[in-house]
Order: C-alpha cells, then sequence, then structure tokens
C-alpha cells in the first residue's frame, strides 16, 4: 500500500496563538462583561455576540463541568473555582482546558474574573484542526507567497509540505519531483510528528500505486481509503495531488490523514490550487537553478580559455626565448668553432709558407695547430651529443666500472692544466679495503668528471679544485634493479662562482648563463646541460651548489654503486 510505514499520531492542531488562554470578566449574576482570546481570528470567531451572555452558556450541556459551574452561578461565584477539565463551546469551536475563576472587584462593582487555559481546540463536527474557510484560505495565500518568494527548490518543497501540513493537520505530508517518464519517485521534504519514522528519500514505484498514476494523469486531487490493519478502525486516506506548469506535471504532493473524510470540497480545491502555484514555483525555479548552471558552466569555459590563452601565451614565450637563446648560442658556438679552426689554417699556413726558422720552431707549430684541432674536436663532439639526447638517439651500455681508474684518467688529463694556472689540485677517494666499483658508462664518466673539472679550472683563477668521491649505502632501484648504493661525486673550485638568481639557466640547453662571460672564457656553454642529460641516463642526478659570484661552485652527481666495498678507517688519495 501507499501508505508504507506511515504511522498516525494524535496531536493538538491548535497553533501557539490558539493555545493562548480565555480571558473573561464577569458580573455579580454571572453575566459576561468582556471576552477576549487571541485565538479567535485564528478560527474566524467573533467574541463580542458573547457579551451579556450568561458564561455558565459558553459550556456543552452535556458536559459535567456545566452543572458545577450552574451551582456556582447560584452562589454568585463566592469562592475562588478551579476546575481541571472544562469546555467551553464558540461555535464552530470546542475549546478543551482548564478554568480558574476568582471574585473581585472593580469600579463596576463586585464580580468576577476568569482564565481558560486552552490545551486543545475541535470544531463542533469532531474535525481536529478544521479551520473557517476564510482562514483556510488565508493560510493557503500565506503559504503561496512564501513559496513564490525563493528561487531555491528545497525551500519550495519544505516549505510546501510544512504549510500544508500546519493548514489541515495532516498526519504526514510528502513531496516528490517529477519527469515525464519517470517510473519512481523519491521523498525530498517531509512534514510528519517528531516520533514517526522519515521517509526522506524512500522511492515510490509508481507502477505499483494506482493513485500515484492517476493523479498525474487528472488535473485534480485523488483521494483513497486505505486498510493496513483488520479492523476497520484502522481505515487511513491518502491524498495525492501533482503539481503542474503547463499542464505538464513536474512533482507530486502526497498527504496523510487518520480519519476518513478529513478533506471536503473546499480543501480538496485549496489543495489543487496550491498544487498550481507549487507546480509553476518549481518550474521557475528549475529554469534558475538550470540557468545558474549555464551561467556557471560558462564562467568556467571562459576561465579555462583565459588559462589556455595564458597558456599559449606563456609557450609564445618560451618558444621565443628558446630561439633568441638557441640565435645568442648559435653565434657563440661559430666563434667557438672558427677560432680553432682559424688556428690550425694559420700554423699549418706558416709551416707550408716556410715560415719556420728551424725545425724546432715547425715543431712547434705543429703542436699548436694540434691542440687546436683537439679543441675543435672537442667543440664538435659536444654539439653532436646535445644533438643525439635532443632527438633520443643517445645509447648508453652499462657496465661495472672501477672508480680508481676512472679517478687516475681524469687525474693525468686535468692535473696539468691546474698546475699550468698555479691551481692546488686534490683527488680524494673513501678509505676501502677492495676496488670501489659503479655501474655505468667508462667514456661517458669520464666525459661528465672531465667537463666538470675542465669547467672547475676554466673559471678558477686562484686557490683548489678538489674531485671528492663519498659513498652512500642506501638501497636504490634502477632500471628494475636493486643496486647497494651510490658513490656521490664531488668537483668543488674557490672560483669565480655564479649568482643566485642566474643558477636555475645552468642547465637550460642552448642557454648560457652570461653571454659575455662565454666570450671571455670560451666554450658551448653545453658542458653542465650534457653532463646532466648523461648522469640521468645512467641513473644518476646533478646537483649545482653556488653561495654567489666569487664564492666558488660546487658540482655534484651520484652514480649506482655496482657493489658495496668494504670500508677502512684510513683516507685513500689519489
Amino acid at each position: 500500500m501507499l501508505r508504507q510505514d506511515l504511522s498516525t499520531t494524535e496531536r493538538s492542531s491548535a497553533s501557539p496563538l490558539s493555545q493562548s488562554p480565555v480571558l473573561f470578566q464577569l458580573d455579580a449574576d454571572g453575566q459576561i462583561l468582556s471576552l477576549g482570546w487571541p485565538g479567535a481570528s485564528h478560527y474566524g470567531l467573533s467574541l463580542n455576540e458573547w457579551v451579556g451572555q450568561a458564561f455558565a452558556g459558553l459550556i456543552p450541556e452535556e458536559h459535567p463541568a456545566r452543572a458545577a459551574i450552574a451551582a456556582l452561578q447560584e452562589t454568585h461565584y463566592s469562592t475562588p473555582t478551579e476546575v481541571s477539565r472544562c469546555e467551553l463551546e464558540i461555535a464552530p469551536c470546542r475549546l478543551r482546558g482548564r478554568l480558574q475563576i476568582q471574585p473581585t472587584v472593580s469600579p463596576l462593582g463586585a464580580g468576577f474574573f476568569g482564565t481558560f487555559w486552552v490545551d486543545d481546540v475541535t470544531d463542533c463536527l469532531g474535525q481536529r484542526g478544521r479551520q473557517p474557510a476564510q482562514v483556510r484560505s488565508r493560510q493557503l495565500t500565506q503559504i503561496t507567497w512564501n513559496i513564490r518568494r525563493t528561487l531555491n527548490l528545497d525551500t519550495i518543497w519544505q516549505q510546501t509540505v510544512d504549510g500544508l501540513g500546519s493548514l489541515f493537520v495532516s498526519d504526514r505530508g510528502l513531496i516528490c519531483p517529477y519527469t515525464p517518464g519517470d517510473t519512481t519517485i523519491q521523498v525530498v521534504a517531509e512534514y510528519c510528528p517528531p516520533d514517526c519514522e522519515s521517509l526522506l528519500g524512500h522511492e515510490f514505484v509508481l507502477t505499483e500505486h494506482g493513485c500515484l498514476r492517476e493523479a498525474l494523469a487528472l488535473p485534480q486531487a485523488v483521494v483513497t481509503l486505505c486498510a493496513p490493519g483488520d479492523q476497520a478502525s484502522d481505515r487511513i486516506a491518502m491524498l495525492a495531488v501533482a503539481t503542474r506548469y503547463k499542464d505538464t506535471p513536474n512533482g507530486m504532493i502526497i498527504m496523510q490523514s487518520p480519519t476518513d473524510a478529513p478533506w471536503d470540497d473546499l480543501d480538496l480545491d485549496l489543495v489543487r490550487e496550491l498544487a498550481d502555484q507549487v507546480g509553476t514555483a518549481i518550474a521557475h525555479a528549475t529554469l534558475f537553478n538550470e540557468g545558474q548552471a549555464l551561467a556557471n558552466e560558462l564562467q568556467a569555459a571562459n576561465q579555462r580559455l583565459r588559462d589556455k590563452h595564458q597558456e599559449l601565451e606563456e609557450a609564445r614565450q618560451q618558444a621565443e626565448e628558446a630561439s633568441r637563446l638557441k640565435s645568442e648560442f648559435l653565434a657563440n658556438t661559430s666563434h667557438e668553432l672558427r677560432t680553432p679552426l682559424n688556428g690550425m689554417i694559420g700554423f699549418l699556413k706558416l709551416i707550408l709558407d716556410g715560415m719556420a726558422d728551424d725545425p724546432e720552431e715547425q715543431q712547434e707549430f705543429l703542436h699548436e695547430a694540434h691542440k687546436s684541432a683537439i679543441h675543435l674536436l672537442n667543440l664538435i663532439n659536444d654539439v653532436l651529443d646535445i644533438a643525439k639526447i635532443e632527438a633520443g638517439k643517445m645509447q648508453i651500455d652499462m657496465g661495472p666500472v672501477k672508480l680508481h681508474e676512472l679517478f687516475q684518467d681524469v687525474e693525468n688529463f686535468t692535473r696539468p692544466q691546474a698546475e699550468q694556472k698555479g691551481l692546488e689540485f686534490f683527488m680524494e677517494l673513501p678509505p676501502t679495503r677492495d676496488d670501489i666499483i659503479v655501474n655505468g658508462n667508462y667514456q661517458r664518466l669520464l666525459q661528465v668528471i672531465l667537463n666538470l673539472t675542465g669547467n672547475a679550472i676554466k673559471f678558477t683563477h686562484e686557490g683548489s679544485v678538489t674531485i671528492r668521491a663519498e659513498i652512500k649505502s642506501q638501497k636504490t632501484r634502477f632500471q628494475d634493479q636493486d643496486w647497494p648504493g651510490v658513490v656521490k661525486v664531488s668537483v668543488i673550485d674557490t672560483g669565480i662562482g655564479v649568482s643566485l638568481e642566474k643558477q636555475d639557466r645552468l642547465f637550460q640547453t642552448f642557454s648560457q648563463v652570461d653571454g659575455e662571460r662565454t666570450r671571455q672564457y670560451g666554450g658551448t656553454g653545453l658542458g653542465l646541460a650534457i653532463s646532466q642529460r648523461l648522469v640521468e641516463a645512467m641513473g644518476g642526478v646533478v646537483q649545482f651548489i653556488s653561495l654567489g659570484e666569487g664564492l666558488g661552485s660546487t658540482v655534484t652527481f651520484t652514480v649506482m654503486l655496482y657493489q658495496e666495498p668494504v670500508m677502512t678507517t684510513k683516507e685513500v688519495l689519489v
């Protein structure tokens, strides 16, 4: 049944206003001098007609308190009186509560003042909370006004069920959104007593509830009776009405009452009218929300376009900067290539023209030409290496390399250069009993260390250059294989250093930290970029450290330890 787990709970229909006390004043004969009740307007009652009438006439004839009040009237209410259970009948309402009467003296003479504390209100037909038609119409207008003032769907739904529950004192009120073609509807707002189980989120299958399907098909409210229990007294009344916009249903209002005929024709008309207003409010709120969602989507799309435009602008600037750097690089590199080439041509030309005075001078010319050729070869190798790296064509064969032999070759190449400039030159290996073996490519490791050491010597005018190796025993994984640790190689100099703001350009391809410095010291400026790519290809990391100009530099790189050596306490110097 549609009722599902709905439970009925008797409760007072009176609002806090209607539960305010009834105050009255009587003369010595028990005639009403004044009668006031804040709840009178709530029920559309007129109290003036009772002025001058006997107060006992307000009490129903069948009520036991009628006789007690009549007896008090005969004694002219000479003593304070309290009746714990009493009823007042002020057509069309009957009020239940507690009565207090006490003697008083006023300028008009002796009399009595009374208070009736209202506990409950019913109409004379026994229908709880049934308010006069004009009151219900006013309340309906207020509900309609409330829901038309907002474009929030949750607020519309909740105010609808709260308003209907208060207007008709229903046992439960539910509202469910509906879209043509739906086979189920879900409860999104409800009105029910606190002790009832909530049905929020519950789904009704339309094929199982004929009254709901009928309400969707008809323009008026549909009322059905159902008896979930075995007794006729268990019967409850269900009301279903579809909310509509332009004759298309967009929601369902469901109400429950524990009596057989809780709604008269006027109620059904009021509910249908309210359903139409709610349907319009739902449609407007839905359109507003859809428009708001579309506006948010357009705003997000505009933001994405702005972000994309910014990305494109940044990419354009980066491309222009890359083009500028390449142009600057080519200009410097062409100069660097011409210098040794011109040296070779010059010295060879001198020999060919017989300008050498003796064999010793001729040998000197040949030596200088050879040195220029070696320098040119190194420059060309740098350019070719970076071209291979950029194209992804660099192939590196890995294998065990003895660090001692590598350092020995580095010393043979670089110590004469350092001593020629008057620099101290140191090489330090960690103390071990056996050889330190790393995993890498011998020629590429040699190229990296020579690059770093050559830079250190080139940019150091006085002081020292130190090459140091340290073993870091920390397991590392590279190329799906675990290695026992890494060797950290550091090249330390006391040279000119690099300012902090320029260090981020050191490893950029075709980017030279200072074009003037490059022209002063020579070279392509590719040494660090090439070294970084080679080290990373062998699983290592390169880092550059300098505290600023004139404070020297330290460049470190790591290489995988092929096998962990046995350490000693004595430092080994190469």
